[in-house]
């Protein structure tokens, strides 16, 4: 156990080190690439890159530290698709056809057996 541990530690430092590095050359590239082409605006350096990405990261994504602070609308995705498993189950076919054509209207596929415009 204290052989993996060994060998563990200095990797994930390693691995977390590179993780960034990589993270920051990513938004560096992406930043020069399309922001001034874009909108004029100038070109940034590596460390700016990842003050962004720090930025970007504490302001919409959080640190994932577990415990959720309520942001999330439906819970994890398997909670949702269970919920919506056990209401198709309780619905009858009609309802379920129903349910079908007004979801394909709200998406933009228009009631069901109508083919969608051509442009």
């Amino acid at each position: 156990m204290k052989k993996k541990l060994i060998w563990l530690i200095p990797l994930g430092i390693v691995g977390m080190a590179a993780f960034i590095a990589i993270g920051g050359e990513i938004v560096m590239q992406l930043w020069n690439w399309l922001v001034p082409a874009l909108f004029g605006w100038k070109q940034i350096t590596f460390w700016q890159a990842l003050g962004l990405l720090v930025l970007c990261r504490i302001l919409f994504g959080g640190f994932g530290m577990g415990g959720g602070n309520g942001r999330r609308k439906w819970g994890k995705r398997g909670d949702f698709k269970a919920r919506m498993e056990e209401r198709c189950a309780n619905m009858s076919p009609e309802e379920r056809e129903k349910f079908r054509e007004k979801m394909r209207e709200r998406w933009g596929f228009g009631p069901a057996g109508q083919e969608s415009p051509k442009e």
